[in-house]
């Protein structure tokens, strides 16, 4: 590790809790596509901040469905006092904190982050610190939509240009039946907004999988099932700074 490098984390929270889904209901944070990353990172020593771009959040109701909660979330999840909700409850509005304070950026996810992150300023404004003087940018699921924002200042261009990527796949979307509702919403998928960004867009064979890619000081991940690996990928990268 870079003793430039400071072993604190900055876990990104979508800010957007509304309108999404076909039934009415809200999208928001995805509640374990940042548990599971608070976890590993706290267990390895970071101190680990939780930020959006207003200073609140929202959970994805879908988030908490028995499908995607071990009994280990669960309980975390009821437990009020948990030392993930009470930070979550605690969340920073990120202009208030300062970029040079973080040596990894984790951007947590939801379908909400399709609505905010590509336009949030506060949080891209830390990432493209953290990216500058060395650390980890990492993101997972839909929450690579904040990467093509993020922005090289040597290169002046995307951090994820010319690099290799993944995040939530277009077959997810459609196995979902999201879609329509993402093209309804004017919403950029995952994968356009890769290629956009002139990014390598690589995908598992099943959008369920377990699969994280590194590439350099980069680390995405597909999906829910993917958040623990890709937070534990993060930390390998920052470990070998």
């Amino acid at each position: 590790m870079s003793p430039q490098v400071p072993k604190r984390a900055l876990l990104a929270i979508t800010s957007y809790f509304g309108p999404f889904y076909p039934n009415g209901d809200p999208t928001g944070l995805f509640y374990t596509e940042a548990l599971h990353p608070y976890n590993v990172l706290t267990a390895a020593g970071f101190q680990v901040d939780l930020a959006s771009e207003t200073g609140t959040y929202g959970i994805d109701p879908h988030s908490i469905d028995k499908m995607f909660m071990s009994q280990e979330d669960t309980a975390i999840y009821n437990d009020q006092a948990s030392d993930f909700n009470l930070k979550l409850k605690a969340i920073h509005k990120a202009a208030d904190l300062n970029p040079a304070d973080y040596g990894l950026f984790f951007a947590s996810a939801g379908h909400a982050t399709l609505f905010d992150y590509p336009t949030a300023k506060a949080l891209i404004n830390i990432a493209e610190d953290v990216w500058a003087h060395g650390g980890i940018v990492s993101a997972v699921c839909h929450g690579p939509a904040i990467l093509p924002h993020i922005i090289d200042q040597k290169t002046g261009k995307s951090i994820i240009n010319g690099k290799t990527v993944t995040g939530f796949t277009d077959d997810g979307e459609k196995q979902l039946d999201l879609m329509d509702a993402i093209k309804k919403f004017g919403l950029v998928p995952i994968s356009e907004g890769a290629a956009k960004a002139g990014a390598i867009y690589k995908i598992p064979d099943n959008p369920f999988d377990d699969f994280t890619i590194t590439d350099g000081r980069l680390v995405t991940g597909t999906n829910p099932a993917s958040a623990h690996s890709t937070a534990v990928k993060a930390l390998a990268a920052f470990n070998a700074l």
